[in-house]
């Protein structure tokens, strides 16, 4: 049916360039197709050129599917006129893309000298390991010469970053960074009106307008694309208009209609959002042909005669009569560029399913999550004494003799300060971090010392807070954003899953998101707050491939550990999760409430810690292993003193630190040396922590002792004193030793 109705389409523009006849003047190159409107007869032809090359890669797309050779038959047919949006913008106004945008890259990349589009997708759809874009991981959209990160956002999740790259262009100037984008420079983002309503989308608007209303510069173009169906669920006609085409702080410009009248609408939107620096939103009537993908049977939802009324909208159809009949190019002319065109893509289709693919493991993920050692170490930097002296004053941490300036997040907020002070490129921003300094004090000051460019406040919306750090990482910043709660983070961690740790993927490592991602967590603060407050579960973020996640337990760690994910970000272009436990910031005791032995002196500011260094407490016992990290450590640490007491039992404590990547090595040198392993992890049993993944590595280690793991119960944080019956405690750690050392 689909293949079918490719033929029929196909076969209506070459016999409306066999039939028609040439207008009686042709036009000059350069006099547009309507007095002082519309394109001029070269921007014209060259528009139909890359349209019919999009259409011809789509049509290739799914020949070599059926041979085979292709994977991914989702086509642009019906949605050319995005390549007016492409021939209009500039190669250095970023872009985030829709996935139906063949004919906005053909135009766009038009513009870069030496570029190959119709080749570079035709590998692409091949899934070669010579793809330019993605090293053959996924058929993405995407140019390092044209300022395109390519991305898979097929549910609008790309609008928050798009937002946020916009509201960076001005900040990052303003913190002496030189972005390469200039300063008239916009950001546009395609999606289509299905997809308008997924939240992210709605974020993404929602963040814009906001932010030009507070009077930030937003100069953010958002583009729908309009074909009023998603799959095969119709979207209402006059839905998107409706819905988007009223609001306050964001300026709406539909675009329908010939070739003159969209082309004119799209320039005058990308003008207005250029010289106002504001929302935008581009409401581009489109037609869906063809069905959703080649899979799709597009007549169990349509009928026959509705496709076919479709098929009368083609804009390909509908731009060649234009050229024609204003003189702009002779049906002959034209009929010699289709078949040009078809059979340049024919060609490269041949020579692009033959081309290599990705052929091993450490091929595919060579690009996710790269960790040098070496260069992140170089990579640490530290302001000279002057620079500290001036942020700190007289009295550097390091030096300072008050107990709570020896808390974890006493340490944390002096990192902090001094990460700030060696790198103008950090910035800082969330919920209440700016003048309250964060709802635990750890980013006191911080605002005060380096001002509201770097350090500020944003509206209430995680999935906003992490589009942002995107965005601004795009741009050569340091982001370190605040996810206040990590209960907070879940309705937002597709932005991390889905977005910035694939980008590295997705670009075969051209494109990365460097940032550090501090989210206040876990139990254990006396039943305070319920789970909202005491989210014990990190298995969400774990399980994200190339995501690192430091999880300190002491507060001279928390400052090392601070630093070299810093570092890290800077590098190696890594997503951090630096995980702070709430319970932990200010504890003061060990053993006994005034025995001070949980606060430590702030480290000396060159040092640094990187995953797969351990800390390691009672390192000559060798009667058993518990391996932990966070409230864990300490309570593990409380259980070691009454096992050697009171059980002649001595353990040797491990401190991971890093659940993401795991210290599997450490931990099985370490195991080597004891009789037996109990895993002390206070996430919820199932999936929640670590202790699935340590206790499998062990077993596959082919370690000879005896494992055990004491995990919390598989339920929500409760209010008040019921934590003690869900959470792991001391005397468990205590009753799970002696019971695996009988």
């Amino acid at each position: 049916m689909s293949i079918n109705r490719v033929a029929v389409v196909e076969s209506r523009l070459d016999l409306l360039l066999e039939t028609s006849a040439a207008a009686a003047r042709a036009l000059a190159p350069d006099e547009r197709l309507a007095p002082g409107r519309g394109p001029t007869a070269r921007q014209a032809v060259a528009l139909f050129e890359d349209q019919v090359a999009s259409r011809a890669l789509d049509v290739a797309a799914r020949d070599l599917k059926r041979s085979g050779a292709s994977f991914y038959t989702i086509s642009s047919a019906g949605h050319e006129q995005n390549g007016v949006l492409g021939t209009l913008l500039r190669t250095n106004d970023p872009c985030f893309l829709h996935y139906r945008s063949g004919a906005f890259m053909m135009a766009r990349l038009r513009q870069v000298p030496d570029a190959t589009p119709i080749f570079d997708t035709a590998l692409s759809l091949c899934a070669s390991s010579e793809d330019p874009v993605s090293g053959g991981r996924h058929k993405v959209w995407g140019s390092n010469a044209a300022w395109i990160p390519p991305q898979t956002s097929t549910i609008a999740s790309h609008l928050p970053k798009a937002l946020g790259t916009a509201f960076a262009l001005a900040r990052t100037r303003a913190t002496g960074i030189e972005p390469t984008v200039p300063r008239d420079g916009i950001v546009a983002c395609s999606f289509g009106d299905a997809s308008a309503n997924h939240a992210t989308a709605l974020a993404g608007v929602n963040s814009a307008r906001y932010s030009f209303r507070k009077g930030n510069p937003t100069p953010i173009l958002f583009v729908c694309e309009d074909n009023r169906i998603g799959i095969s669920v119709e979207t209402p006609r006059t839905w998107i208009r409706d819905h988007f085409g009223h609001l306050e702080h964001l300026r709406y410009v539909p675009a329908e209609g010939d070739l003159i009248e969209v082309w004119d609408a799209i320039d005058r939107a990308v003008r207005t959002c250029r010289n106002l620096r504001a929302p935008v939103f581009l409401h581009l009537h489109t037609v869906r042909l063809w069905g959703h993908a080649g899979s799709d049977v597009e007549t169990t939802y349509r009928s026959l005669e509705e496709i076919e009324a479709i098929e009368d909208q083609d804009p390909i159809l509908a731009n060649a009569k234009t050229l024609i009949e204003t003189g702009a190019a002779t049906p002959e002319a034209l009929r010699a560029l289709v078949r040009d065109v078809r059979a340049r893509v024919r060609a490269a289709a041949a020579e692009a399913s033959g081309r290599p693919k990705l052929d091993s493991r450490a091929d595919v993920i060579a690009p996710l999550a790269p960790h040098r050692p070496d260069a992140v170490r170089a990579a640490h930097a530290v302001a000279d004494d002057a620079r500290r002296t001036e942020v700190f004053g007289r009295t550097l941490p390091e030096a300072r003799a008050s107990a709570t300036q020896h808390t974890m997040a006493a340490h944390i907020n002096a990192a902090l300060i001094d990460v700030f002070a060696a790198r103008r490129e950090t910035i800082a921003f969330g919920e209440d971090v700016g003048k309250k300094g964060g709802v635990y004090g750890v980013t006191k000051d911080l605002q005060k010392t380096f001002g509201q460019t770097r350090v500020f406040d944003t509206l209430l919306d995680e999935t906003t807070i992490l589009g942002l750090a995107q965005g601004a990482a795009h741009l050569g910043l340091l982001p370190v954003p605040e996810i206040q709660y990590l209960a907070y983070l879940h309705n937002a961690i597709d932005q991390l899953r889905g977005e910035a740790c694939s980008l590295s993927f997705f670009s075969n490592g051209a494109y990365t998101n460097p940032m550090v991602v501090r989210i206040a967590g876990l139990a254990y603060q006396k039943g305070f707050g319920g789970h909202f407050h005491n989210d014990n579960s990190i298995g969400a973020v774990r399980e994200i491939p190339g995501i690192r996640i430091a999880v300190p337990a002491r507060g001279d760690d928390a400052a090392r550990m601070l630093r070299g994910s810093i570092a890290m970000a800077k590098a190696d272009g890594n997503v951090v999760v630096f995980l702070e436990p709430i319970a932990l910031y200010h504890e003061r005791d060990l053993y006994a409430d005034g025995d001070g032995k949980w606060l430590t002196d702030y480290p000396d500011p060159s040092e640094i810690l990187l995953p797969g260094e351990v800390g390691v407490y009672g390192e000559k016992a060798t009667d058993l292993l518990i391996v932990s990290y966070a409230n864990g450590l300490r309570l593990s640490l409380r259980a070691a003193r009454v096992l050697e007491r009171d059980h002649g039992i001595r353990a040797r404590v491990v401190d991971v630190r890093w659940l993401a990547p795991l210290p599997h090595e450490a931990i099985t040198e370490h195991a080597k040396d004891c009789r037996r392993v109990l895993v002390v992890d206070e996430c919820r049993a199932t999936g929640a922590g670590i202790a699935d993944a340590v206790v499998a590595r062990l077993a596959e280690s082919r370690y000879a002792g005896p494992i055990a793991s004491v995990r919390a119960a598989d339920t929500y944080v409760p209010l008040g004193p019921a934590t003690r019956h869900v959470l792991v405690t001391e005397e468990q750690i205590v009753d799970g030793a002696v019971e695996l050392c009988r």
